[in-house]
């Protein structure tokens, strides 16, 4: 599999560290359901969705990449600031 680092390149997938599905944090400063939901439950999609990837083999940036859970298409990807 390769992904695109929108610095570097096509590269292949063994340069990055995949992370985590790429979720929005909650905004409450303290405990709450909505943390706890953050933390510990997680959708189980079939087919595309946004992932966190660290590119640490090449210029360190993380990555937001799409990605189709069903084929592993890899179907675009961005800077994480940029989301």
């Amino acid at each position: 599999m390769r992904l695109p680092c929108p610095l570097c390149g096509d590269r292949d997938h063994r340069e990055f560290t995949y992370r985590s599905v790429a979720l929005d944090r909650p905004a409450d400063e303290g405990w709450s359901d909505a943390w706890n939901d953050y933390i510990h439950l997680r959708d189980n999609p079939a087919g595309p969705q946004d992932e966190l990837w660290w590119h640490g083999a090449g210029c360190g940036a993380w990555l937001v990449v799409t990605r189709d859970t069903k084929t592993h298409e890899v179907l675009g990807a961005k800077l994480a600031g940029e989301s």
